[in-house]
């Protein structure tokens, strides 16, 4: 891939170019779509269907299917029952040639590996899916500090499974799960329904965290996945609880719109509806501030390539996420409508993705772990950046910080989510 960002002028053009392209400078500011033209490829005129086929056996020994969603206008998703992960996602590029472009493995052995080890008992084994493709996550996305908080006057400990923290559930959380599907079809949709109850105690290893006691109440889990004929991918999430818990659920699906297994994301250009965020301490914990993005490499409220400022050396947050692995603050008029949260635009293919949702904040990961160890679909290393992660969330650590909006769910409610993924071409304009 040929470098655009090795000095800050040229990043500025490339900027320019998106904006002339899709016609941005006024859109993506106010929220609103932006001039594009569709482009549904070599297979936009057949009909939505949902197929399943068997993919292996999943560590507890039950049977994992994937899932095809396929549109008939372009767009096929691919989603594992274990784990609820997108394994892959075809669209087409702006010549309508389509390719996969999210990350993951080719098989399921890729998302186990480590469970043959001894994982988790075993320190030594390596974690399964440690970057966490593609998966539902669960009960707590993102880092708890400590992996402690307390509720309604008792002290809950988690797992310590990204020390000193506890990270996406622990080490058993909702990617490590095999779920039970339904699929359905309704008029043009298709769509894939992933249910489980949470026991009480889950995120609680003892032999890995002595007196971990893990989360309260048994969660009962819905997640819906449903592939539109506008080339959408919606995912609704839907849990009640018997006892007060806490609850934080998203998808960690890496994208990379140029295609999976090409290089890196520092050329797509991201905007976010965030003029927020939460900077975090050396372990990537929320200081507990909600600081303006202005005047910082943070500020993605006009559209900037994502490699432009991210090896900005004087930023410490930057220092210490290694690059992009923060928590943005979505501006809305409420609490609960669905709001446009990020819109990345790919120069190379023309591809562009959109996601709108109904959480409060969206955690920017640029891929910065990704260390050349693990080959994907492609039969490619994955290295830094080569995918970044758009996680639609509420904050990080919510449960240590009274300030930010409440995840605790009790007896009689239900916990309800949307976020869709939107995906779509621009042209060229000569």
């Amino acid at each position: 891939m040929v470098r655009l960002f090795r000095s800050s002028a040229i990043g500025l053009v490339l900027v320019a170019l998106v904006f002339a392209v899709v016609g941005l400078t006024g859109a993506v500011a106010s929220g609103g779509k932006g001039k594009h033209h569709g482009h549904h490829g070599h297979h936009g005129h057949g009909k939505a269907s949902i197929t399943s086929e068997p993919f292996g056996t999943a560590p507890d020994g039950t049977a994992v299917d994937r899932y095809t969603l396929d549109n008939g206008k372009g767009m096929v998703v691919k989603i594992l029952t274990y784990g609820g992960i997108v394994q892959e996602l075809w669209v087409p590029d702006r010549r309508g040639h389509s390719s996969n472009v999210v990350l993951g493995f080719k098989d399921l052995a890729g998302y186990t590996d480590g469970f043959q080890q001894g994982y988790p008992t075993n320190p030594d084994a390596p974690t399964p899916n440690s970057p966490y493709f593609g998966a539902i996550i669960g009960r707590y996305g993102n880092r708890i500090a400590k992996g402690m908080f307390s509720l309604d006057g008792s002290t809950y400990k988690l797992d310590i499974n990204n020390d000193p923290n506890s990270l996406h559930g622990g080490y058993l959380g909702f990617d490590k799960q095999n779920w039970d599907a339904t699929p359905s079809q309704s008029g043009s949709s298709v769509s894939l329904s992933l249910h489980r109850i949470s026991q009480e105690g889950e995120g609680c290893v003892p032999s890995r965290t002595p007196g971990c006691t893990g989360y309260p109440g048994n969660l009962d889990v819905t997640v819906v996945y449903t592939l539109t004929k506008h080339n959408e991918l919606k995912i609704d999430y839907h849990a009640t609880t018997d006892k007060a818990t806490v609850v934080n659920l998203t998808n960690h699906t890496y994208w990379n719109l140029s295609g999976e297994g090409t290089g890196d994301i520092y050329n797509h250009v991201l905007w976010l509806n965030a003029d927020h965020f939460t900077p975090v301490d050396s372990t990537l914990i929320p200081t507990g501030a909600i600081d303006p993005v202005a005047g910082t490499p943070f500020d993605f409220t006009r559209p900037e390539a994502i490699g432009a400022r991210i090896r900005d050396a004087s930023n410490q947050q930057i220092a210490f996420g290694r690059g992009y692995d923060h928590n943005f603050v979505l501006d809305r008029p409420n609490s609960t409508a669905l709001v446009p949260a990020a819109k990345v635009f790919d120069p190379a293919s023309g591809r562009k993705l959109e996601i709108d949702t109904t959480e409060p904040g969206v955690q920017f990961y640029s891929g910065n772990f990704l260390d050349g160890t693990l080959a994907g679909t492609s039969g490619k290393f994955y290295r830094q950046s080569d995918g970044f992660a758009l996680e639609t969330q509420h904050f990080p650590d919510s449960p240590n910080h009274a300030n930010f909006p409440s995840t605790v769910l009790r007896p009689g409610q239900t916990f309800t989510s949307q976020t869709i993924f939107r995906l779509s071409t621009f042209h060229h304009h000569r």
